[in-house]
């Protein structure tokens, strides 16, 4: 398949820029496992994407809006999405929802400076900023789409596209803070493939032989 051919699905750069291990796993080898995190966050989105669209104090609210961005091979779907209009500007605002807290990679903010990049695409618009809401704060926190967030989420878009192209799962780097959070850890096993024994030897050892 050529790379020009692959849509990338919005989520994946997340997953990548997280880990590109994980990424591969699910987008690659089609393997999802659900934890208490990811369990968290599906039901936050189910939450949020409840509902088609409504309409409150002049801002029109689209949920589970599908997305596509030809230019950069794109697909996906925004949480929310709030229209806005006033006298002289028509407002378009992604909204993104999240469990969890504010984190310190630039994953989140990547996806859902992402969602801006098809909607503009979509609608013709300069989409400024849009919103992360997080679970735990129950508050949210604004994005600015400057320069340097769009030429990473560009950045890493490609780099998500030619891993798929490439269809090889790369090699686990065992990181402690990370690993024992993802929900793929079983499937991973990213302590024995990062280290140099065996994986039967390890395996052996688990077992307790």
């Amino acid at each position: 398949m050529e790379e020009e051919d692959i849509i990338v699905p919005i989520s994946a750069l997340q997953h990548y820029l997280y880990c590109d291990r994980q990424c591969a796993l699910i987008h690659i080898e089609r393997i999802w496992q659900e934890n208490r995190h990811t369990a968290e966050g599906r039901v936050l989105h189910e939450r949020a994407d409840r509902y088609g669209h409504e309409q409150r104090r002049g801002v029109y609210t689209a949920m589970a809006l599908p997305l596509a961005c030809d230019r950069l091979g794109l697909t996906g779907y925004a949480d929310v999405v709030e229209f806005e209009q006033t006298d002289t500007t028509r407002i378009v605002r992604p909204i993104e929802y999240k469990r969890g807290r504010p984190k310190a990679h630039r994953a989140d903010e990547v996806q859902l400076c992402a969602q801006a990049l098809c909607l503009e695409e979509m609608l013709s618009v300069d989409i400024p900023e849009g919103a992360l809401f997080y679970g735990q704060t129950k508050r949210r926190k604004s994005v600015t789409f400057d320069q340097a967030l769009r030429q990473l989420t560009e950045d890493i878009a490609a780099e998500t596209r030619a891993l798929i192209r490439h269809g090889k799962t790369p090699r686990a780097v065992y990181a402690a803070k990370k690993c024992d959070q993802c929900s793929l850890i079983d499937h991973c096993q990213p302590q024995a493939m990062s280290s140099h024994v065996p994986v039967s030897q390890w395996l052996a050892a688990q077992l307790g032989r």
